[in-house]
């Protein structure tokens, strides 16, 4: 999975979820849950390790593509 398609799946499950609890569509707060969701995932790497597979890179990446939505 590539950085686009990630950041696609992110935002599309905190869109549904946040129309099922507030009965409608948001896109700027399902955008915002889902940059969140990222920022968090980014604090768990450490600054001295390389980074191997979908690495703080990467997640980078699914960031801006979030934002480009």
């Amino acid at each position: 999975m590539n950085p686009r398609e990630k950041a696609k799946e992110l935002f599309e499950k905190y869109y549904v979820e946040l129309k099922e609890h507030n009965g409608f569509y948001d896109l700027e707060t399902a955008k915002q849950c889902a940059i969140i969701a990222v920022d968090e995932i980014i604090k768990t790497f450490r600054k001295d390790l390389p980074e191997i597979g979908f690495g703080k890179g990467f997640w980078a990446e699914v960031k801006q593509e979030i934002n480009n939505l």
